[in-house]
């Protein structure tokens, strides 16, 4: 497997609840699926990342009724992955990770001739002596209601995930229409 879901945040920070702390026995079910598919993939300890996306993002998408809940907030995050199912879509495209490169237009076209939206690709910048960026992470934005809508539409009641490769976001950045990395590990 290669891409893994990075979160599932709302567009809205307000109305979050900061004293709703995270208990992991609340997704006790749902960890064989997590530990899969969410895994934190920059420290040993899993649930501190499931943590972090739970006080900083869930406990402001729980503002729905839909997401009013631990287990809520993680099984749907778990449901859209499913559903989008990036890694088979992209193979099906043709489009592998290994040491190739593709123009960011030919990665970008494919998936919104799949999924009939633009999504949002971050990359990192090329390092030193090197010449192409490296996709990082591809988000996916949803209407409240989780219909996939376009991600250069306007962000009022909206909902994002992630799909992300093993790395700091802080690094990465819109990718810029050239060519593009898409290793097989980073």
């Amino acid at each position: 497997m290669y891409w893994t879901i990075h979160g599932l945040w709302t567009d809205k920070a307000e109305d979050c609840n900061k004293t709703w702390h995270f208990n992991v026995t609340e997704i006790k079910d749902l960890l064989v699926d997590m530990r899969q598919y969410w895994p934190d993939v920059l420290h040993e300890n899993r649930t501190k990342f499931w943590k972090h996306e739970w006080d900083k993002h869930g406990t402001c998408a729980a503002t729905l009724e839909s997401l009013n809940s631990q287990k809520k907030y993680f099984s749907k995050a778990l449901e859209l992955y499913e559903k989008l199912d990036l890694n088979s879509y992209l193979l099906k495209l043709g489009i592998k990770p290994g040491n190739t490169y593709y123009q960011l237009g030919v990665i970008k076209e494919a998936l919104t001739s799949v999924y009939n939206v633009t999504p949002k690709i971050q990359c990192l910048s090329p390092e030193q002596d090197e010449e192409v960026q490296t996709i990082g992470q591809i988000k996916f934005c949803f209407t409240k209601d989780f219909i996939l809508r376009n991600c250069t539409e306007s962000k009022v009641d909206s909902y994002s995930a992630c799909g992300n490769m093993p790395f700091g976001t802080e690094e990465l950045s819109i990718c810029n229409d050239t060519l593009t990395n898409y290793p097989s590990h980073v």
